[in-house]
């Protein structure tokens, strides 16, 4: 019997993940199908008998939109939410912006894995010439975090993501969890995989292949200790959820008329 349940949650589609491009910290809404997913998601959380106590979201748009239509469509828009930038996506530094399949094509297909999905490797910095740069640091949320503007990332590998967001699971959501309450975290891809390494001590290269596709949620069971009682589960259709982890593993792959 599990002692505490955790639903942890990929936002939904944005437009960038619609166009293949590393999104990372440039703030992106939620796409049409996006939107439909999030909705999905609670739809589906609500059958299950999901009651939420407490949402965590990063501070992008992407995030916290996801958890709001999640909410509303499981008439629980009133459950208190926080949001940190401890959640936020990895900071794929120089990448932000580039199509991973046209970044396939010109450095190869193991390369962008390498960078999408090692848990210790770091992209090239981002730099006050690139076009993102100011977008990202000039945003008034970033002036709100609690590390200085100066301290703020300029590129992460996972292990980065990891690093910044422990502290935050730690002193903010393992006490709510242990208070008893319900909660759902509205995260990211990246820093998704990263909570996901943790509670499960998932290796260093295992974690290469661990996906995580947009809209669907993860329930986690866990001991009085917040080990895991078994490995995390997709909720919902599960063929439809397998084609879903394959589309976004095929993102970081070269297009085939161009192979």
């Amino acid at each position: 019997m599990a002692k505490y349940r955790l639903i942890l949650l990929r936002h939904g589609e944005g437009a960038w993940n619609k166009e293949n491009r590393f999104c990372s910290w440039v703030d992106q809404k939620l796409s049409s199908n996006g939107i439909k997913e999030a909705q999905n998601c609670g739809k589906h959380l609500k059958a299950l008998g999901f009651e939420f106590d407490l949402v965590f979201t990063s501070i992008l748009s992407r995030s916290i939109q996801t958890a709001w239509l999640v909410l509303q469509e499981m008439g629980q828009e009133w459950v208190p939410m926080q949001s940190s930038w401890r959640l936020n996506e990895r900071h794929y530094g120089a990448l932000i912006g580039l199509n991973r399949a046209e970044m396939a094509l010109n450095h190869g297909e193991e390369q962008v894995k390498i960078w999408r999905r090692s848990y210790d490797v770091t992209p090239p910095p981002i730099t006050e010439s690139h076009p993102y740069y100011e977008e990202i640091y000039n945003d008034r949320r970033y002036k709100c975090c609690d590390v200085s503007h100066d301290n703020l990332p300029k590129a992460e590998s996972l292990k980065d993501v990891l690093d910044r967001l422990l502290p935050y699971w730690n002193e903010k959501i393992v006490p709510e969890l242990k208070r008893g309450k319900m909660i759902l975290i509205s995260a990211h891809g990246n820093s998704s995989r990263a909570l996901l390494k943790h509670i499960e001590g998932i290796s260093d290269e295992d974690i290469m292949n661990v996906t995580l596709p947009t809209g669907v949620p993860i329930l986690l069971e866990l001991d009085e200790n917040l080990h895991p009682l078994g490995p995390h589960q997709f909720l919902g259709d599960q063929e439809a959820i397998q084609a879903a982890i394959k589309k976004v593993e095929d993102q970081g792959k070269v297009k085939s008329a161009e192979k």
